[in-house]
């Protein structure tokens, strides 16, 4: 970096650019093409007519995700995620995080099922996800209400979730792959429309941090997801 100028000519503080096209397939209740930089994920929403296990006879729903990456969404092909070791851990949040985010009980006795698949990686993918995870999983509500499936549209609260890092002693906001490998300090943070914290996840990579620091990323963060609380709103119309 060149004083506040980042590889991609982002300030500190700026998001790189967003786009999110709903209805983006054809079959899915919900689905969701998000491009955040060079990240681009598609998210789907089924809707199951069933519930876990643990549910049957509860008359609650659930919402539940998985996250996978293809294996040229980056540089050079990986493998497969068989053993479902990291994408285990990440689809676990994306799930708790959209159970936080709307009121799942309404929804009766089925599931939404949530698939996020990276096809082009470029940092920030489970924050992606999430972020337009929310909009798939509003949408197959939207779809379930249309259909007097439900007949009250479950309680909610918009929520997104972005990446942060510290490097040389400078909070990054929404890092890109470059950046994210060369943080000393890697965070995601996810918030909703109230400034509610669902989960924050933090890791000193290559240095410690202070807490006067943990609060200047808190800070950013927050800026940062509300900007994509703005976006997401205005693509829903609410």
């Amino acid at each position: 970096m060149v004083g506040n100028a980042r590889i991609d000519g982002r300030n500190f503080n700026e998001l790189r650019n967003i786009t999110i096209k709903r209805g983006f397939l054809k079959y899915p209740e919900g689905s969701v093409l998000i491009t955040q930089g060079e990240t681009k994920i598609i998210v789907t929403a089924s809707v199951n007519e069933s519930v876990p296990r643990f549910l049957v006879d509860t008359g609650t729903g659930w919402i539940t995700a998985e996250y996978s990456m293809l294996p040229r969404a980056t540089q050079v092909r990986n493998q497969r995620d068989t053993n479902r070791g990291r994408s285990m851990e990440i689809q676990r949040l994306i799930g708790r995080s959209l159970r936080a985010a709307f009121n799942y009980e309404k929804l009766g006795e089925r599931t939404i099922r949530v698939d996020c698949d990276v096809i082009q990686a470029d940092g920030g993918t489970r924050c992606a996800a999430i972020t337009g995870a929310f909009i798939a999983v509003f949408d197959a509500m939207n779809y379930l209400y249309n259909q007097q499936l439900i007949y009250d549209f479950p309680d909610y609260k918009v929520l997104a979730a972005i990446s942060l890092g510290i490097k040389n002693g400078q909070v990054l906001l929404d890092l890109n792959y470059n950046e994210d490998s060369k943080v000393d300090v890697d965070f995601n943070l996810v918030m909703n429309e109230n400034s509610e914290i669902i989960e924050i996840q933090g890791t000193a990579e290559g240095a410690t941090f202070s807490k006067n620091k943990l609060n200047e990323i808190m800070e950013l963060g927050e800026k940062g997801i509300l900007e994509l609380i703005k976006i997401q709103k205005k693509e829903l119309n609410i």
